[in-house]
């Protein structure tokens, strides 16, 4: 029996049968399948798992060998083994190496540019610190390449497809300016006023409610309200007046900033001479800080009231007396001069720079009409004075809180 089963070729014993069957020759102790019997004394063949490969650097693939000495794996044992039914490299090491095509590294990522976010940030914070360090005009006009018209103010009412016109003021500006008439028993009398807060607060000239016993203010739109005196100031020819029952909705003025103001700058008045309201007149700024003198005198307002709202307020300018006597009570204040025409009704109103912000409160102006000429000759020859519009804030407060005159 013993001969019968070496004649199946399980396990041969020749140089010949190596070469017939090369994966016996490999693997000389492993039993191929076959329907004959096996003799139990042989163990079976160990199952070896296939062995994964490992990795190391970019490029290289390193796969574990037999070793020397070794079985040298499962290599040649069916498709799943190491090698997948080929042979397995000659074992000179315990690795075999692959070496694989290097890989390019990527190109580096190109510097990303500055935000421009930064850059306007920049721009923002030295426009804000122009407007804080007192140069606002000139700050905004050099960081930003915007053009204005006078340098007074930053603030810009006026339309842009407007901007630098008496007709962009006037529409943007005359919503905000009232016509103020005021009676007393001795009679009556016109001026104007300038809203200045959306509770119906305007300001205006002191002579012009001075002694009245009620006062009425007609709004561009027509309607009219009654006001009541809030704060007189005589010796800044100023007073404070509020409407009651005030609408809603009010076009309050911008106030801009007086001290900017220069000779030449180009202005526009608005007020309501001699009834006739929202009348615009336009010229230059003549001079400044031109010392005008007005009565304190209350009774001074009731001559004008008197004269049946002529308007004829009485100041005095370097010696000379204009429009009457001042009297004996007067007070001065620095004023701006301009040719601005103003007559008569334009007291209280407002002289305004291109941008469309109040600079000045028209106060006085000269007419060539006296006691002894025709009324022919009355009207303006160019010569008008506003308090500047700085005096004004500075005694909104003190008239808030009734004035000096209380």
């Amino acid at each position: 029996m013993t001969e019968s089963f070496r004649r199946s070729g399980e396990y041969p014993q020749g140089d010949d049968h190596q070469a017939t069957d090369p994966m016996r020759a490999a693997y000389p102790q492993q039993q191929p399948v076959s329907s004959s019997p096996v003799n139990p004394e042989w163990p079976p063949p160990p199952a070896y798992a296939p062995v994964a490969p490992v990795a190391v650097d970019p490029g290289t693939t390193v796969w574990p060998g037999a070793g020397q000495g070794g079985d040298g794996g499962a290599g040649g044992h069916g498709a799943g083994g190491a090698y997948a039914g080929y042979p397995e490299p000659d074992a000179v090491s315990s690795t075999a190496v692959l070496q694989a095509q290097p890989v390019p590294a990527a190109p580096a990522p190109a510097p990303k540019k500055r935000a421009k976010g930064t850059i306007a940030l920049l721009a923002a914070v030295a426009i804000v610190a122009a407007a804080i360090g007192g140069g606002t005009a000139y700050g905004i006009q050099e960081l930003t390449g915007k053009d204005t018209a006078s340098s007074s103010t930053s603030t810009t009412v006026v339309a842009a497809a407007k901007k630098g016109t008496v007709a962009g003021v006037a529409q943007a500006v005359s919503p905000s300016i009232v016509e103020v008439s005021a009676t007393s028993n001795a009679g009556s009398s016109t001026g104007s006023g300038v809203i200045i807060s959306s509770r119906g607060e305007i300001i205006t000239n002191n002579h012009v409610i001075s002694g009245a016993s009620e006062i009425k203010v007609q709004l561009s739109s027509g309607k009219s309200y009654t006001a009541k005196v809030v704060g007189t100031d005589s010796k800044k020819d100023l007073a404070l007046i509020k409407l009651e029952n005030a609408p809603s909705g009010l076009k309050v003025a911008t106030l801009g900033n007086s001290d900017g103001v220069q000779v030449g700058d180009d202005v526009v008045a608005i007020g309501s001479p001699k009834g006739l309201t929202g009348t615009v007149t336009s010229g230059i700024v003549s001079a400044l800080n031109r010392d005008v003198t007005v009565s304190t005198d209350e009774s001074q307002g009731q001559q004008q009231q008197q004269g049946g709202g002529s308007g004829q307020w009485p100041f005095s300018f370097g010696g000379q007396q204009f429009n009457g006597d001042t009297g004996s009570s007067t007070t001065t204040y620095k004023a701006i001069q301009t040719d601005a025409s103003l007559n008569p009704g334009n007291s209280g109103g407002a002289l305004i720079d291109m941008n469309g912000n109040i600079v000045g409160i028209n106060s006085a102006m000269y007419s060539a009409a006296n006691s002894s000429s025709s009324s022919s000759s009355a009207g303006s020859v160019g010569l008008g004075f506003a308090i500047p519009i700085n005096t004004v804030k500075s005694d909104l407060a003190s008239l808030r809180a009734g004035g000096s005159d209380s």
